[in-house]
């Protein structure tokens, strides 16, 4: 009976521990889980949500990047990433002011402008307010952070 008692206390005691105890992993975990980016433009900072998606998945393993993303035609910023990512593309039809894309199966694009198009992209995600956002990426080259928030 003696150990019967000893052997209940010891797996409740561990049970207590393996709930409430961590060893600092479980922040990183939570991390990797989020779809929350930040995208920082010299000292102004965006938020994102990246998609549910094996290649927002495969960006979010690059993270943190911080890269100087090149101007085309006065609505986009893109780049071309070291490796290739996993892409399922089609046509938007419009790109959105905020929309984050990938162009093929490497180049990252931001975009700053809604317009038409007839290209095809991979979705990422989208800036959550895009107010600003045109005037912080501005008409030339500019360095871009992306980190998980």
């Amino acid at each position: 009976m003696k150990y019967s008692i000893t052997a209940f206390l010891m797996l409740v005691s561990f049970s207590f521990c393996l709930a409430n105890c961590h060893n600092g992993d479980e922040n990183t975990l939570v991390q990797n889980n989020s779809n929350k980016m930040k995208i920082t433009i010299g000292k102004v900072v965006f938020t994102a949500t990246l998609n549910n998606s094996a290649t927002a998945k495969a960006f979010k393993e690059m993270l943190p990047l911080t890269i100087n993303m090149t101007e085309l035609n006065g609505d986009e910023k893109y780049y071309d990433l070291p490796k290739n990512l996993p892409s399922n593309s089609s046509s938007p039809e419009t790109t959105k002011n905020g929309d984050i894309m990938l162009f093929g199966s490497r180049t990252l694009v931001l975009f700053y402008k809604t317009h038409a198009t007839s290209y095809n992209y991979t979705k990422l995600g989208v800036v959550d307010d895009v107010i600003g956002l045109a005037k912080a990426l501005g008409t030339g080259n500019v360095n871009v952070k992306f980190e998980l928030e």
